[in-house]
């Protein structure tokens, strides 16, 4: 479902990533770890699109999104790309409903229909948030606003789905909760689930685990 050959990327800063070689089977459940700074957020982001190589190719799900232009690359990722962020990158004058709707904004192909909305509403009830679907981030907790960023991932029903971070700021219970609603997607659509984590005790939990060092090197 991922597919990595001969990647290279740069920043003018000096920074340097290389993966020769990175493949990620459907269903499979594969953690990444390493110390922070190494490119583990860049490498995320060269796979979903949101940056290009400078050499090499990302495929995903047979299609070479590393070649496409940038509106076909946004819509790809839209359409096929769960992507929970770091930061959550939530819009803030958006309700936490509308924010897990969001991919139905920018993806063309997409339909906004009563069966999205249904399933919005299932995944934030699922999350514990059945009663805050018209809150704005800014009311919202920071394990809250987390789980919405999941729920955004997820509501599409992704190909491939992109984790950074995503259990960084829960408590325990609402962190097993968010892995096993991961994992089960994953299984349910046949998607690629593959998870930047600092949280070693999660690990176990993986069907592999790459360590960052291991995949190639940077400079």
């Amino acid at each position: 479902m991922i597919e990595i050959r001969d990647l290279r990327f740069a920043y003018g800063s000096g920074f340097a990533l290389s993966v020769p070689v990175l493949d990620v089977a459907a269903r499979e459940r594969v953690a990444v770890v390493g110390p922070s700074g190494a490119g583990k957020t860049t490498l995320l982001n060269l796979v979903s699109g949101i940056a290009v190589p400078d050499a090499g190719r990302v495929t995903l799900d047979g299609r070479a999104i590393s070649a496409l232009p940038d509106r076909a690359r946004r819509a790809a990722r839209a359409a096929s790309v769960g992507f929970v962020f770091q930061e959550f990158a939530l819009v803030d004058y958006l309700s936490a409903e509308e924010n897990v709707l969001y991919p139905y904004r920018v993806g063309t192909g997409l339909a906004l229909d009563k069966e999205a909305r249904a399933r919005a509403r299932a995944l934030l009830a699922e999350f514990g948030l059945g009663e805050k679907t018209r809150r704005r981030p800014a009311q919202l907790s920071q394990g809250e606003r987390q789980r919405v960023a999941i729920a955004r991932a997820l509501v599409t029903r992704p190909k491939v789905i992109l984790a950074d971070e995503a259990t960084g700021n829960l408590d325990p219970a609402n962190k097993a909760a968010a892995l096993d609603l991961l994992f089960a997607q994953a299984a349910e659509t046949g998607a690629a689930l593959l998870c930047v984590t600092h949280d070693h005790e999660l690990l176990p939990r993986f069907d592999r685990v790459i360590d960052f060092a291991d995949l190639g090197g940077t400079a």
